[in-house]
This record gives C-alpha cells, sequence and structure tokens, in this order.
C-alpha cells in the first residue's frame, strides 16, 4: 500500500515513518518542507528500500507526482507552534488550513481509502467540561493555531462525504518524546543548560494539562484507523491524569541533578491563546480497545531524561 506522510520529518512524522515502515508492505512517501523538521530524523528509514522523501511546500508546490497513486494520507504537516501563532497568523493558516485543503485535494484526486489527520485539544478552547469529551461544544478556540486545526477539520468532514472515503481526526492531548523540538520540557531542558541556577516559568505554574508519550499516541492512531469503520470518526488521544507546569520544572530540574530557583511571570496562561487546563475524556479510544502505556508525569520525565541527554 503506499503510504504519504505528510510532515514526516517533523515530531510525530518521524515517529510515524518509523513504525510505518517496518512493514514490507506498505511504500512510504515522506513529504516535508523541512521549515522544523529535520531529516536526520528519519536517515535510517531512508535507508530502506520502501521509503522516500520528498522535499515539497504543501502550499507552493505541484503535488500531482508526489502523491499519485496513494491509498493512504496520513496529514501531520503544520506549524506546531501554538505560541508563536498569534505573531504569524498568515503563516499558520497558509501552513495549516490552506496546505490541508491542498492535500484534500489530492486525496480526491487518487480517490484514497483513508485520510488520517492530527488535530489537537486546542480546538476547544477553555472548555467548561474537563475531562473534555469528542462530542463537547460548542468548539470556540482561543488560538489561531486552535482555529485554523478546527476549520481542517471541517473541510476533511465534508471531502469524506463529498467524495467517498474514510476519515480519522485524532485531537491529540500535549505530546511530547523523541525529537520533539518545542514546548515546554525543551524550553525547560534548554533554560536549565543555559543557567542551572534559576529558572522562568510561564504563568503562575499552576497550569494543569495531559501530557501524552509519542509512542503511545502513534500506537493510538494506528489502532484506531484499523478498527474504524465509519465515514468520518474523531478521537481524542492522551492520558486520564494531567501535570502541573510546575511540576514539570520540579521533574526535569531533577532530571538534571539540579535544584534553580524559580520566577514566574504570572497570569492563569503562560502566554495569549494558552488553556491554563486541560484533560481529554479517552473512555471512546479506550472502549475500541487502546490505552496509554505511560501515564502523564511519566511521558514528562521520559522526555526531559531523552532532551537532557542530547
Amino acid at each position: 500500500m503506499k503510504i504519504i506522510i505528510t510532515g514526516g520529518a517533523g515530531f510525530i512524522g518521524s515517529n510515524l515513518v518509523k513504525k510505518l515502515s517496518k512493514s514490507k508492505s506498505n511504500e512510504i512517501v515522506v513529504i516535508d518542507n523541512l521549515s522544523s523538521g529535520k531529516k536526520e530524523f528519519i536517515m535510517e528509514e531512508l535507508k530502506l528500500p520502501n521509503v522516500s522523501f520528498k522535499k515539497i511546500d504543501l502550499v507552493k508546490d505541484n503535488l500531482d507526482k508526489a502523491f499519485s497513486g496513494a491509498e493512504q494520507i496520513w496529514h501531520l504537516a503544520a506549524n506546531p507552534d501554538v505560541k508563536s501563532s498569534t505573531e504569524n497568523i498568515d503563516n499558520v493558516f497558509e501552513q495549516n488550513a490552506i496546505a490541508t485543503n491542498n492535500v484534500l485535494n489530492q486525496a480526491k484526486k487518487c480517490r484514497i481509502k483513508d485520510f488520517i489527520f492530527s488535530s489537537t485539544s486546542t480546538v476547544y478552547g477553555i472548555a467548561e467540561q474537563i475531562p473534555t469529551k469528542e462530542d463537547y461544544g460548542p468548539l470556540v478556540p482561543i488560538s489561531i493555531y486552535g482555529a485554523t486545526k478546527l476549520a481542517c477539520e471541517g473541510m476533511i468532514c465534508a471531502y469524506a462525504s463529498l467524495f467517498s472515503f474514510r476519515s480519522h481526526i485524532f485531537r491529540f492531548a500535549n505530546v511530547v518524546g523523541m525529537n520533539s523540538t518545542h514546548g515546554v520540557i525543551y524550553d525547560f531542558v534548554n533554560k536549565l543548560k543555559k543557567n542551572p541556577k534559576q529558572m522562568e516559568i510561564l504563568g503562575d505554574g499552576k497550569q494543569a494539562k495531559s501530557y501524552v508519550h509519542v509512542s503511545d499516541c502513534i500506537e493510538a492512531m494506528i489502532f484506531a484507523v484499523k478498527k474504524s469503520k465509519k465515514d468520518v470518526t474523531i478521537f481524542n488521544i492522551g492520558t486520564n491524569e494531567w501535570t502541573t507546569t510546575k511540576k514539570i520544572a520540579d521533574i526535569t530540574a531533577g532530571v538534571m541533578s539540579l535544584s534553580p530557583e524559580y520566577t514566574y511571570t504570572g497570569g492563569a496562561g503562560g502566554w495569549k491563546g494558552d488553556v491554563p487546563k486541560m484533560v481529554l475524556d479517552i473512555k471512546k479510544i479506550e472502549k475500541i480497545g487502546w490505552c496509554p502505556k505511560y501515564s502523564s508525569d511519566e511521558a514528562v520525565r521520559i522526555t526531559a531524561e531523552y532532551l537532557a541527554g542530547d
């Protein structure tokens, strides 16, 4: 089966490539413009005869040749930085919404079987229901990133209905782990490497969110795609607990054998568009047989160990 993975040199995408390339029956085509992805993340996989790489801009380039013959599309390409999305609105809209529409057009042309999309917990905005279920509404995102992802979800549902392919939408909690290049753990590790004695924490440190390890995230997606039979399925992927920003700082400092003094910028959120509290209800995917291997705290600790060791 010919599988396209957009954003396949990125954080989650590179981990997906490692997993799917193990099956010799899969022909994997990795598409990435390398704006945030790194080709070195998939160098070992590119040595395999069933994996190829194409540097392509999903917004500007012609996609027909690269997507020709595709049977399954995993669309993970996006501008992943929620924090900077408020400052780079046009760029985020292009890389998320416009790029997704262009990939959906390829799905239509190729008459694919499955379209898999990486969405986000930020589509829920500041939810009054915590843990938050997939059918929660209305969805009122408070970041440009969340807004563009919600727009993508709507387009995917419409394309799937109009052009008869199955779509699988996954709303992620905060995904952490190998090859991560941004986020709170990444920031804390780099801050402590620069100044082991003091560390600034954005907000009041009481932000409480669910963190899921990337290996669990990948397993959940693959499992759900195999199990789902409906034209459109939406699943939350996360853990059943949350971890505060202060605790992440403590775990990171502990992993690095440091005892820094913390300073806080103040406020409930770390930046404009930050959701202070988030835990996703994952009962829907648990009912079909998947559950996370790692807790939120464990995912944070494993990631801190990985990043601190680089």
